[in-house]
């Protein structure tokens, strides 16, 4: 919470602005109950002509009509800066909250769901911004308007000041009792909400998936069971709240018979004035509404506080992949990297993911990496840029361990085509020019195989939609490729980035690529043994090891694992 609370020190002086205003609506509420009984006891029921009581009237009502002018210009005034105080915070929280996710590594994000990380950035979020501007509305206001209405009541007639002291300590009673039932359901609020995100979500993207399974009743009724436990919980806690309502208007009810039933007995002994009264029964209603906005703070806190943390747990998570303080610059690279005994282990697994992994890959030659299902083959090209870091031992670009130099540098001179493409909503232009802003991207378009887009009526300029829903998957992967064949680097790492295009697009694809990155070091990992077959350097994997390292003609004769992998692809004669 303090955490959050530190983004208000930029807000100071329109905070201090905001509480000016509020103190200014509270002196000038605080002094109508004492004007309508001044027109009640001098101008209604004096002693004094017609004449002296209309001047009396119309005197004191002025007065009144200034005051409550006065009275509202205050309030906007609060509304206005508490606003833009909440608003403000609330986009400055968001921003670093989008930042601190950037700098995460896939360690630090598979901590936290993706539905999780857009309701902390959303809703949460939120929900501080709504308690800031509440709090700096009712927060000061009831406080300063509970204790000046004590003050004049008591000022006004002691003797009934029991009468207020009773009703409040019965409302708080009240008031109380309800907040100890419904904070338990706000801290479970949250989580919630991230289940029912996290359930959508995943109906949404797997749309075809759950149509071609069949499964449309069983997500039907798992995002049923999400909405439904959230509906209940929130409908629970609002029925608490709700209830707050009658709560006080039989509170404000019982106490203005009270005083009216006592304050007429002393009015008859002639100890109390009528206007007095009447002033005295608006000071206890102050002080009654003062403490249901203070019960409503409480209302918001538990749920701001609770938001407030799952924010800090972001914004405070310790980034475990970050430049060193004596982080070297990775200048005019060449591309060599030395993989030195490496092993990895995802998180606290018992079982390395990758074990004394080592291999050099060189520039202008293609290191091609294979190997079954779940092998370690995208982790370990994941290595490289740094996606997650090495257990033990180093990866070396041109003899620089990639821990010792700048990631902005490190990541600058890789061209990386993931293994699941992703494009961004735009043009195809914007997502082609993305890792590199040149004005000729033909030749790149060329090489990935993606000319096609030149016959589309808009050209480069075709719109891509959000998820890229309409191009096919050997389109989406095409673009990738010339997205990064577009960068230029030193290095290029093409994760199973063909497995969608056909045969002839593939071949079409390696022969051109040759020509094109020149002497920069390509790594490929594919499945298709026709795809690697003419690297330099293939590397086999199996369970996380390197069972075979070579040329495809000296894997076929020194390791039976790669010879399986291609007799289960290839024909004899394309063996031979």
């Amino acid at each position: 919470m303090k955490k959050v609370l530190s983004y208000l020190k930029p807000y100071v002086l329109m905070i201090i602005v905001s509480i000016s205003f509020l103190v200014g609506q509270v002196f000038t509420e605080l002094s109508l109950p004492n004007l309508m009984s001044e027109i009640v006891d001098r101008g209604i029921l004096s002693d004094l002509s017609a004449t002296e009581k209309y001047a009396c009237i119309k005197e004191i009502g002025l007065s009144m009509l200034g005051v409550s002018l006065l009275s509202v210009v205050c309030s906007i005034g609060v509304s206005f800066f508490s606003t833009r105080v909440a608003t403000g915070m609330s986009k400055t929280i968001r921003r670093d909250l989008f930042m601190k996710v950037n700098d995460f590594s896939n360690s630090e994000i598979d901590k936290f769901s993706t539905a999780s990380l857009i309701t902390r950035t959303t809703n949460d979020v939120t929900q501080i911004q709504n308690f800031v501007t509440m709090g700096l509305k009712m927060m000061l206001f009831a406080p300063f308007m509970g204790v000046g209405s004590i003050v004049m009541a008591v000022k006004l007639c002691k003797s009934l000041a029991w009468v207020a002291a009773l009703a409040v300590v019965i409302v708080l009673a009240m008031l109380g009792g309800l907040l100890l039932i419904a904070l338990p359901k706000f801290k479970a609020l949250q989580s919630l909400v991230d289940r029912l995100n996290l359930v959508s979500r995943e109906e949404l993207s797997g749309m075809l998936v759950i149509r071609a399974f069949g499964n449309e009743k069983h997500e039907e009724e798992r995002f049923e069971e999400a909405n439904s436990n959230l509906t209940l919980t929130m409908r629970f806690v609002q029925r608490v709240i709700v209830l707050m309502a009658p709560v006080m208007q039989i509170a404000m009810i019982c106490l203005q018979l009270a005083i009216v039933w006592i304050g007429g007995h002393y009015i008859d002994a002639g100890t109390l004035q009528i206007g007095d009264m009447m002033a005295f029964l608006q000071y206890a209603q102050h002080i009654l509404i003062s403490f249901l906005f203070v019960s409503g703070i409480f209302i918001l806190l538990p749920r701001a506080q609770v938001s407030a943390n799952r924010v800090a747990d972001v914004l405070n998570m310790e980034i475990s992949i970050k430049d060193k303080e004596d982080a070297e610059a990775l200048e005019n690279v060449k591309g060599e990297i030395v993989f030195d005994h490496v092993n990895f282990n995802y998180g606290d697994a018992d079982e390395a993911a990758l074990s004394d992994i080592s291999f050099v890959a060189h520039p202008g030659e293609t290191t091609a990496i294979i190997g079954a299902t779940g092998s370690g083959k995208s982790t370990l090209i994941n290595l490289i840029p740094r996606f997650y870091d090495v257990t033990s031992g180093s990866i070396k670009i041109d003899g620089k361990d990639i821990r010792d130099v700048k990631l902005h540098d490190l990541r600058e001179a890789i061209g990386y085509v993931p293994q699941k493409a992703v494009l961004f909503s735009g043009t195809i232009e914007s997502n082609v020019k993305y890792g590199n802003e040149t004005e000729d991207i033909k030749e790149a378009l060329d090489i990935a195989q993606a000319s096609y887009v030149f016959d589309k009526p808009e050209g480069i300029q075709s719109e891509i939609s959000q998820g890229a829903a309409n191009v096919s998957g050997g389109q989406k992967q095409r673009l990738s490729i010339a997205r990064a064949l577009a960068k230029k680097p030193p290095i290029y790492i093409f994760d199973d980035s063909f497995s969608a295009l056909d045969f002839k697009t593939d071949a079409a694809l390696r022969k051109a690529l040759g020509g094109y990155t020149g002497d920069a070091t390509i790594i490929i990992v594919a499945q298709r043994v026709s795809t690697i077959m003419n690297a330099e350097q293939i590397i086999v994997l199996d369970e996380g090891k390197i069972v075979g390292k070579g040329t495809h003609e000296e894997l076929l004769n020194t390791c039976s694992y790669y010879k399986a992998i291609c007799e289960s692809q290839l024909s004899k004669e394309e063996l031979a």
